[in-house]
């Protein structure tokens, strides 16, 4: 299912089979996650996207060939997350922060990747999945549940966390900070009683819309609805000394506050994509710590209805594409 333009749905196609180069495997897909930065790429929010595309960025495959210096072997099952590149010398990448690597490629983006029945990627980004996980079950974790893991560590040791939009990144987050001891106040759109009564089943102790205030004062919250008007309320939301975490790639502008939302020393931070250390500790973390996925299957043709589904809000858990 190809992007030709950005804003107009995804279209049937048939293309070349990919090869791998050197350093590289060629994929099989079995499932891909359907995330919301799919959505940002479709229409066109993230600038300059390689055109014609296969999105897709939470890809689980079987390599079925390898180029020259892979030790990666042939029917292995892999997972490919976002981040698809980087460069290794650039200033960023020599001081451990790859995610933001200054010739970064990422994958469904500026490569080529999973709403296909074939896919290439770079070995180095492949993450051996834990076999307790279903194809269905494991796509969601390659991005929902990394970068979720990424805003749940630089959120701190909270121990009330409050989780904004309800959706493929926060049902996974809800359940580890839950089994972790936290206490779990989930904010859902206005109305969505579907949703709040989804969280409380998770294990939130609390949930309501984002418009209201939580019961207690929050020592974090995590954003992952792209609604840059929310980060106000999430300030007023947490006590002096908390953080405010933007989880998304895209949000829309937020809305001048008062300094008085952020003094007390809070702390207002974003997160960008992932380093692949992240993907080793929280696909080891979530082996040890089995979580619940909440998973709703398309077949690859069906690509636009998950996608628009995703847009509504109207998949309770994560969308996924089952390929092959």
């Amino acid at each position: 299912m190809l992007l030709e333009r950005a804003g107009h749905p995804l279209v049937a196609a048939e293309v070349p089979d990919p090869a791998p180069a050197a350093g590289q495997v060629l994929l099989r897909v079995r499932t891909c996650g359907v995330c919301r930065t799919d959505l940002h790429v479709l229409d066109g929010e993230l600038p300059e996207p390689k055109l014609p595309l296969v999105l897709g960025h939470q890809i689980v495959g079987e390599v079925v060939e390898r180029g020259p210096g892979v030790e990666i072997s042939p029917g292995q099952r892999v997972g490919v997350p976002w981040l698809g590149f980087s460069c290794g010398t650039c200033r960023p990448c020599s001081r451990g922060l790859e995610n933001l690597c200054e010739r970064a490629r990422f994958t469904g983006y500026h490569i080529d990747g999973g709403f296909a029945e074939l896919a290439v990627a770079d070995a180095r980004y492949c993450f051996p999945i834990p076999a307790r996980y279903s194809d269905l079950h494991a796509a969601p974790l390659l991005c929902a549940g990394l970068i979720g893991y990424r805003s749940y560590r630089l959120a701190g040791e909270a121990e009330r966390l409050g989780l904004y939009g309800f959706g493929a990144a926060a049902h996974l987050l809800a359940q580890l900070a839950c089994q972790q001891g936290r206490r779990v106040f989930a904010f859902t759109r206005p109305g969505d009683e579907a949703g709040q009564r989804f969280a409380l089943q998770l294990g939130a102790e609390w949930a309501g819309d984002a418009t209201e205030r939580p019961p207690v004062p929050l020592d974090a919250a995590i954003l992952f609805a792209p609604a840059g008007d929310l980060v106000p309320r999430a300030l007023a939301a947490v006590a002096p000394g908390g953080t405010v975490v933007c989880g998304g790639i895209h949000m829309s502008d937020i809305p001048s506050f008062p300094y008085r939302l952020l003094w007390e020393e809070r702390t207002l931070r974003s997160v960008a994509n992932l380093t692949r250390q992240d993907g080793v500790e929280y696909l080891a973390l979530v082996e040890r710590m089995p979580i619940e996925v909440r998973a709703e299957a398309f077949p690859l043709e069906r690509a636009n209805e998950a996608l628009e589904r995703l847009r509504r809000g109207a998949i309770e858990g994560a969308a996924v594409l089952q390929v092959s």
